[in-house]
């Protein structure tokens, strides 16, 4: 039987960016997860996340909190609350805008526990 990880809130990565945050809760570097990566993406009201991409695996994007507008690569953007969810196929350019005057929460999963991102 695999052994079961438990990440406590006190060991949560933070990285803190000019235009919010990303919280990663499950992954290889973590130590916790062999085959995904889970984290939160926490946007400021009126800023957005750079556009990039993950060459090794699909990105799931579940909006939590607030209201953003998702860009997607050859696709119109979509206006996306709270409950609705997104799947982003690997290699596509993708990014977030909060379009709310509050702070947006998406819960976001990867299809690998070594998540790769490029940006444009």
């Amino acid at each position: 039987m695999a052994e079961v990880k438990l990440l406590r809130a006190s060991q949560v990565v933070v990285q803190h960016q000019e235009w919010g945050a990303l919280y990663w809760y499950a992954g290889d570097k973590l130590g916790n997860s062999q085959h995904m990566t889970v984290g939160k993406c926490v946007l400021k009201p009126g800023c957005e996340n750079p556009r990039h991409r993950h060459p090794n695996c699909e990105e799931v994007l579940h909006v939590v909190a607030g209201r953003i507008v998702h860009s997607v690569e050859g696709k119109p953007d979509v206006e996306m609350g709270e409950g609705d969810t997104i799947a982003i196929p690997p290699e596509v350019l993708h990014n977030a805008r909060n379009v709310g005057s509050e702070e947006a929460a998406l819960l976001i999963a990867f299809s690998s526990a070594d998540r790769q991102t490029e940006g444009e």
